[in-house]
């Protein structure tokens, strides 16, 4: 009843937000397709914020020397970039590169499709439910890529492992559902993107990516299944050797920093040090070692 409701200034804001997101989560939610749910704008915004997130919390993103992202002609396309799938800030990682890389594209990633229901926002911005449990979500999950890919402005990135897995292990062991996306874009340019993280002399880590050879899916698509995955994991798995070697040197020359993150420890530590360096008329770097950015 209207007046045994809690009218409390925290209540108020708590009904009020909940009301408005009720309000909001249907005009999009129910609909039938992940293009229909796509907003450039909030993908957009989402990209900043996750930047800001990235520096407050990582050293540096950094792209290996040889491994930049494939040219694309004017109309070549749509794009399919599989990757392994070592930690959580894979789809940060995504997001940074798709703005970066290809910010004409529009861009999307499938998901679990039970953190797809509960983190529902990520339909705003390219995410798209895939439950490999059955059939029917399988046919799903080709349905909404086929979509996608219909247009050569469209890129999909996946984490072609379905699983988190540690960066050493081999065989990388790719889901089956990679190889068929070619069969439903044989114009579809598909890349490999190898993702490792350290950490050297920062209290943040090291984000290392590097962007393997592309490959057409016409000539993918000409290949049986069986031997197109396997092409596929070789591809990703020598991309991933190759940036191993170069993270392993812990030489940041031969990498080219995306993003810069915060570098020191902080808090009241940083700040004696900075004091102490003005006494000595030097100027203060917060970081452990001389960065070479």
């Amino acid at each position: 009843m209207r007046g045994d409701r809690d009218t409390t200034p925290a209540s108020r804001g708590t009904f009020l937000r909940d009301e408005a997101v009720r309000a909001y989560v249907p005009a999009w939610r129910g609909s039938a397709t992940p293009t229909a749910r796509h907003s450039p704008v909030l993908f957009r915004f989402f990209s900043r914020s996750f930047a800001r997130f990235f520096v407050r919390h990582m050293n540096a993103l950094r792209l290996a020397q040889w491994g930049g992202p494939p040219h694309l002609a004017a109309g070549e396309g749509p794009l399919v970039v599989y990757s392994n799938h070592p930690a959580w800030w894979d789809g940060v990682v995504y997001i940074l590169s798709a703005s970066r890389f290809f910010p004409k594209h529009e861009h999307y990633a499938p998901l679990d499709a039970a953190m797809l229901d509960k983190y529902y926002f990520f339909g705003r911005i390219g995410g798209y439910g895939i439950d490999l449990s059955g059939p029917r979500g399988a046919a799903a999950f080709l349905r909404d890529s086929a979509d996608i890919l219909s247009r050569p402005n469209r890129a999909i990135w996946i984490a072609a492992q379905g699983r988190f897995a540690d960066v050493r292990e081999r065989p990388l062991a790719l889901k089956p559902g990679i190889a068929r996306l070619c069969e439903l874009a044989p114009g579809a340019v598909v890349v490999p993107l190898a993702i490792e993280y350290a950490f050297w002399t920062e209290r943040g880590g090291e984000a290392c990516l590097a962007f393997g050879e592309p490959c057409a899916g016409r000539d993918l698509a000409g290949m049986p299944r069986r031997d197109r995955l396997a092409f596929l994991e070789t591809a990703l798995t020598r991309t991933l050797d190759r940036l191993s070697a170069d993270v392993i040197t812990r030489d940041p020359a031969r990498f080219e920093v995306l993003l810069a993150g915060r570098a020191g420890i902080g808090g009241i530590y940083d700040h004696w040090r900075a004091l102490v360096a003005r006494l000595k008329g030097n100027r203060w770097d917060p970081a452990h070692e001389r960065r070479a950015l």
